[in-house]
């Protein structure tokens, strides 16, 4: 009690992109557990501005800087603070968590046990509330009285029909309804009072309700497996088996419950029944596609993630889920609220970093083994702020497995630099220039071209494989990642696990690399990428190796997003380059011979890949896929988007158990396994060695 002790000062107060920070004065009254802010010290007589409720809340440092931190109030409500210094945060910070600590333990011993109560949960509810509507028979008290029953000696438990597992999905997607009416009752409860959302006892339900339920859907998940082993027989090669999911409404399933007929096929929504109708057997072929690129044409797609509406609209969520993850937790397996996903999938964002192909293609140009690695280096650094859409961390869709994507890029031979000094996009940035076409718009002989292929190979765990190349230069990478994501706190942490290799088959040379972390910091606020780690490039044919260090923000002060490198010849250990600066704004380059040369990321042309359109894609191709959850996040529309995303993922677990059961095993369509790596079925340097062969025999 001796460190309860009222306080008040000037912080400065985060209203919005538009007003940003603005001082006000704040009152801590820690004996109604309260903090509240006014317009200035002069106008505390007044009515506060804000007020908080602090039984609950959660008092964060930030990790922006050493100044700031925020309030999240057991509400939803959030307030992003700043001090003049660490000295004051650190006093303000431990006032507010020592009284947000004693109020809320205050609400849980002043409250009676939940079964000394009577009240009924229903009635919280609106009177439109699914709840309400309901049939007698189907309250919840009903539902949830289960009763144990025996079987008569020696009978049989009938197999369970087809049209009864419709009947039980039905019957499990109104529980899983009313189960959501109860937690959404629970939670709209107030933060203080008889009975609040913090209750003991409340939490307790909610977390058995929710164990219920996943007890449910394993329950009938065995009840699908066994009509699948009925019907199971000898299948002929090459079946691609079918997600078993019952003909029900999605859009009835992810209603509150409502207790509904659920309509016939033909009632579905057209974009859900394609998602569920993908994988009809024997429809599909895992046989590489050859892509043409003459059908690709410039991508006019430009989603920005700079929108921080959803997020802040839906930060009670951020916390919920928040509360339900322990330090060090991998994400692998947890299903992240829609609202914060990007409009596009990782495959996509792999060959975002591929957006400055005239300096790929320009690496071959070097002019010596030294030249090309500073090249290679000048490329790898250049790739990540391109690979990131707008200041807003947000998260790709994870790619299905099967998943596929395919682009190209196309630039003018002019625009690529050749030999050291000579003018490129990389040196004197300007705008991007066209590449010629002829009359039917095909390029012309005097443009290089280089294609990608990314795809899904791997579900748990989540690999990805990406290749791309340039057949006239005769260079190619390939590449696997492993994407392991962990809860840090107040941060997310992503490992890029896996190797690339880039083959430069004009001088004999492959190129092996890694990829650093990356991390979302602050996503309580406004959610932001940093990269961190040691990466390193090296050549074994020539000796060259870099050592590239992705600097994290320390705690109290310096600099975000801080690159430092150099690159060295292995057997003289002589330092040829040495590389500093922001690795989404200006790099500096300094060489053996005294010269610098600056890049300003910011300004680089960046040449547009080349997709085809929508109805020219295959089913399994990453935008066609989840095309309706990016219409739905481009119209706002999350609840849709969640709809549409949940379908998919429901589809592709249902079809890795039937695998299970079915001892199918999964079939990759463009990559091979090699060790522990993935690698292309027809890559560059296979195809050149069987050319030079053949070439040899003739001759």
């Amino acid at each position: 009690s001796d460190h309860m002790e009222n306080i008040c000062g000037y912080l400065m107060k985060y209203t919005n992109l538009v007003t940003g920070w603005q001082y006000r004065y704040f009152v801590l009254n820690n004996d109604a557990g309260l903090l509240e802010y006014f317009v200035n010290e002069q106008s505390r007589h007044l009515k506060p501005r804000g007020t908080l409720q602090l039984a609950g809340a959660v008092i964060s440092p930030s990790d922006e800087d050493s100044h700031t931190f925020t309030v999240n109030a057991a509400s939803g409500e959030q307030y992003k603070l700043r001090a003049t210094d660490a000295k004051e945060r650190q006093h303000w910070v431990s006032r507010l968590q020592i009284c947000t600590q004693h109020h809320t333990e205050a609400i849980g011993k002043n409250n009676p046990p939940l079964k000394s109560r009577s009240f009924s949960l229903a009635s919280q509810g609106s009177a439109n509330s699914p709840g309400v509507q309901r049939r007698p028979s189907q309250n919840a008290v009903s539902f949830f009285n289960v009763g144990h029953h025996r079987l008569p000696t020696g009978k049989r438990v009938p197999i369970m029909q087809p049209d009864h597992l419709v009947d039980v999905r039905e019957m499990m997607s109104q529980a899983e309804g009313q189960q959501r009416d109860l937690i959404r009752s629970i939670e709209c409860l107030p933060a203080s009072g008889h009975l609040t959302s913090l209750d003991q006892d409340l939490l307790m339900l909610k977390a058995t309700s929710m164990a219920t339920m996943n007890c449910l859907n394993d329950c009938f998940h065995i009840l699908q497996l066994q009509h699948a082993s009925q019907q199971k027989g000898s299948l002929p090669a090459g079946t691609t088996i079918s997600w078993l999911e019952p003909k029900i409404s999605l859009a009835n399933h992810f209603k509150n419950g409502a207790a509904q007929n659920f309509p016939a096929e033909i009632n579905k929504p057209a974009s859900v029944r394609e998602e569920q109708s993908i994988a009809e057997p024997c429809q599909l072929t895992r046989e590489p596609e050859e892509i043409n690129p003459d059908e690709e044409l410039e991508d006019i797609c430009d989603d920005k993630e700079d929108d921080l509406g959803a997020v802040e609209e839906q930060r009670s969520v951020i916390l919920h889920l928040l509360s339900q993850l322990k330090l060090g937790m991998d994400l692998t397996r947890v299903v992240l609220p829609t609202f914060i996903l990007e409009k596009r999938s990782l495959l996509e964002m792999y060959a975002d970093f591929m957006s400055h192909p005239d300096l790929f293609v320009a690496i071959t140009n070097g002019s010596g083994p030294e030249e090309r690695m500073i090249r290679f280096v000048e490329y790898y650094l250049t790739s990540f702020h391109e690979g990131r859409k707008g200041a807003i961390a947000k998260k790709p869709y994870n790619p299905i497995i099967g998943e596929t994507f395919h682009c190209s890029w196309r630039m003018p031979k002019s625009s690529v630099a050749t030999e050291a000094g000579t003018s490129s996009s990389a040196h004197s940035p300007s705008e991007q220039v066209a590449p010629p076409k002829d009359a039917e718009g095909q390029a012309e002989p005097d443009c290089y071209t280089v294609k990608f292929v990314a795809e899904q190979v791997s579900h748990h765990p989540p690999v990805s494989g990406f290749y791309a190349e340039c057949v006239e230069r005769n260079m190619c990478v390939n590449a696997h990642v492993w994407t392991k994501s962990k809860f840090l706190g107040m941060s997310i942490g992503v490992t890029m696990v896996g190797e690339g290799v880039l083959h430069l088959l004009e001088h004999g040379e492959e190129y092996t690399f890694s990829l650093p972390c990356a991390y979302a910091r602050s996503i309580l606020t406004v959610p932001w990428v940093e990269l961190g780690g040691k990466v390193n490039i090296n050549c074994a044919k020539t000796g060259y190796s870099a050592s590239i260090n992705f600097h994290t923000k320390p705690f109290y002060g310096g600099k975000l997003h801080r690159v430092t490198g150099e690159v060295k010849q292995n057997m003289t250990n002589t330092v040829v380059c040495r590389v500093q600066g922001e690795w989404n704004s200006v790099l500096e380059f300094t060489y053996s011979n005294g010269e610098t040369k600056y890049v300003d990321l910011t300004k680089l042309s960046v040449t547009r890949k080349r997709v085809r359109p929508l109805e020219k894609q295959g089913p399994f191709e990453s935008r066609r896929l989840w095309q309706h959850v990016t219409e739905s996040l481009r119209d706002g529309d999350i609840d849709k988007a969640t709809e549409h995303k949940r379908a998919l993922e429901e589809r592709q677990r249902n079809e890795e158990r039937l695998r299970a059961e079915t001892e199918t095993p999964w079939c990759t369509k463009y990559f091979l396994k090699d060790g522990d790596g993935w690698v292309y079925h027809k890559p560059l340097w296979k195809t050149v060695s069987a050319a030079q062969t053949q070439q040899t025999d003739s001759n």
